[in-house]
């Protein structure tokens, strides 16, 4: 990988899908003796919490959850 002049790199595809990293993710930098190593920043809100937290609140269907799961039944 090549450091651009901004001190990017791009994280190659499968390691990004084998950590689970998506746009918009943390990650943390972790020096030990043998240099770097990349994970998940700690306290770091996953993308599925950050997609729920967006979306929460925005329903504009006042159904009860009863009234919801019929309509996922076949009755």
């Amino acid at each position: 990988m090549r450091l651009t002049e901004k001190g990017q790199v791009t994280i190659p595809k499968a390691i990004r899908e084998r950590l689970g990293l998506g746009p918009g993710d943390e990650v943390e930098f972790v020096l030990d003796e043998d240099g770097a190593r990349i994970k998940r920043a700690s306290g770091s809100p996953s993308r599925g919490r950050r997609l729920v937290e967006r979306l929460r609140g925005r329903g504009d269907v006042a159904l009860s959850t009863a009234e919801i799961m019929a309509l996922t039944r076949d009755v």
